[in-house]
């Protein structure tokens, strides 16, 4: 009995010890939720047939949210009455879909919510959940599958829309510019490849679009498109290939407006180079013109002297086979002064030049009265080139390593569009660096198809440095900057020295442009040798 009662008060005094030590810390939560809401039930079941109501609930074993709706739901055939998805911001154990539109009679549609519906407590997504109905017998199985890569870039764009047009007795190329697709995906913001789901056979005009406005259509001047050249016809087994890339926008002229006291703006969409402005009506005696370039918007300054008697004229706007008319009147503005800009400060590259910019057309320059000394104080002999488009003047030298260059221009120097003169005395200073201090790379590029377009660019894809191979394969790049660049190559395939990008309505893919490996960085002092074998 003895025994018995010491081993009692034994076991009471353990249990009291191990509650005593659990309560000296803080309880822990346990470990962190890592898993995925479930689907318990939804009402209609998915892949329901004859659907007639109006609402589908999606159940869950857990609270649930929705979560950047807007870029993850795709609905396939896009509808022109968004769906109503509920709970937006509050949870529920249920997701509510309200369709406030009116559906096609045997028809398979498709609601994609990507990665948007999360639990609760953790936002654990459910991964890319798809909820399909047919208002027919049947649910459309058929697929089209293949991925979307960037014609200029190294990468693609995030969120590009995949759709497909039906090729029927109402299709027209321009199709694209007015009506929503007939099956539509999305690459979300992970992915490349797409696959287009629940459709059926047919023949069909196959299109990928960076819509920035989400509303399915093309917009030449904002949105990036792809296509696949002529139709496909589903079922197919094919792996399609969609190249997005910026169109060159059609031209058109925008209203001018009264932006100095001779001077008037004239903003404008697409190329400038062979738009031309013409004064319709009579001009004052002796009447001159000037049009310079805005070196970062679409605008032209035109510039003109005398002044108008008059409060109103009219412009004629032509470019090619465009031409708009422009109702003007004249302001009362005050008049600006000569303004000198050095655009090149502190380190001057060797492959660049000492520039100068102007707010006023240039006309002439004195360079007796610039002078230019090295560091010695050493007279340097320079050239004067005038960019008449950008109304700036450039000064080429033979620049040496290590050396600090000194400009001084005396008033004087300039003369502008309405004959006023540089009226201070500028003094700038640039210097080069030591040869050592850069890099060098010499890319072979095997395979190579001549002409080619040879770049040097950066993680966004400018361009930093760019060589022209049009006799050799060899290509030298001297003095670069010390950093990591991507090295590609455009098929500079009508030999114009540039790249030219597609044009969808005219059937035609933007030049082909092929990225390297990644390149060794460079580094000062070293030479590289690239060796870039491009694909036929």
């Amino acid at each position: 009995m003895r025994l018995s009662l010491v081993r009692i008060l034994s076991l009471i005094l353990i249990a009291i010890t191990i509650a005593s030590c659990a309560n000296r810390g803080t309880p822990s939560g346990g470990e962190k939720d890592i898993l995925p809401p479930e689907i318990t039930k939804s009402v209609p079941e998915n892949f329901s047939t004859n659907f007639k109501g109006d609402e589908i609930r999606i159940y869950f074993n857990e609270y649930v949210k929705i979560k950047d709706l807007q870029k993850q739901l795709i609905v396939s055939p896009p509808m022109d009455n968004t769906p109503l998805i509920t709970p937006s911001s509050t949870a529920s154990e249920y997701i509510s879909i309200k369709i406030i539109d009116t559906l096609e009679a045997n028809t398979t549609y498709a609601f994609n919510f990507g990665e948007s519906i999360v639990d609760n407590n953790e936002g654990n997504p459910y991964p890319y959940y798809r909820y399909v109905f047919s208002t027919g017998n049947v649910i459309d199985s058929l697929s089209v599958k293949g991925y979307v890569e960037d014609a200029l870039l190294k990468e693609p764009d995030t969120f590009v829309s995949v759709m497909l047009y039906e090729v029927d007795s109402t299709y027209t190329d321009s199709i694209v510019y007015k009506e929503k697709p007939r099956y539509i995906t999305n690459t979300l913001d992970s992915l490349t490849t797409f696959s287009i789901d629940n459709i059926k056979a047919g023949s069909y005009k196959l299109i990928a679009l960076k819509d920035q406005n989400s509303n399915y259509k093309f917009n030449q001047k904002n949105d990036k498109i792809g296509f696949n050249e002529g139709f496909i016809t589903v079922p197919s087994d094919s792996s399609y290939r969609l190249n997005l890339f910026n169109e060159k926008v059609n031209f058109k002229g925008v209203k001018p407006s009264q932006d100095g006291e001779s001077r008037i703006i004239f903003p404008y969409e697409g190329d400038y180079e062979n738009m031309r402005i013409k004064v319709l009506g009579e001009t004052p005696e002796n009447y001159k013109t000037r049009i310079i370039k805005d070196s970062e918007t679409d605008t032209l300054y035109y510039w003109y002297k005398p002044k108008f008697e008059v409060d109103t004229t009219f412009f004629i706007v032509t470019n090619e086979k465009y031409i708009d008319t422009f109702k003007h009147r004249f302001r009362t503005i005050k008049a600006d002064s000569l303004k000198m800009t050095a655009l090149t400060k502190g380190i001057i590259r060797y492959e660049d030049n000492f520039t100068m910019e102007a707010n006023i057309p240039l006309t002439k320059i004195d360079t007796t009265k610039i002078k230019l000394i090295d560091k010695d104080s050493l007279s340097v002999p320079y050239s004067v080139k005038y960019n008449s488009i950008f109304n700036r003047y450039e000064f080429p030298i033979d620049k040496k390593e290590g050396q600090k260059y000194n400009f001084t221009m005396l008033p004087g120097a300039f003369t502008d569009f309405y004959d006023n003169t540089s009226l201070d005395t500028l003094n700038y200073a640039v210097r080069t660096k030591m040869k050592s201090e850069y890099g060098n790379i010499r890319v072979n590029i095997r395979n190579a198809k001549l002409p080619l377009i040879v770049q040097l660019v950066n993680n966004k894809g400018e361009v930093l440095y760019e060589r022209y191979a049009k006799e050799s394969p060899v290509v030298d790049f001297s003095d670069l900057e010390p950093k990591q660049y991507d090295l590609r190559v455009i098929f500079d395939t009508n030999g114009n020295g540039k790249y030219d990008t597609g044009n969808y309505l005219l059937g035609i893919q933007p030049e082909r442009v092929s990225y390297a490996i990644k390149i060794d960085e460079i580094r000062a002092g070293w030479s590289n040798v690239e060796e870039f074998t491009l694909l036929d």
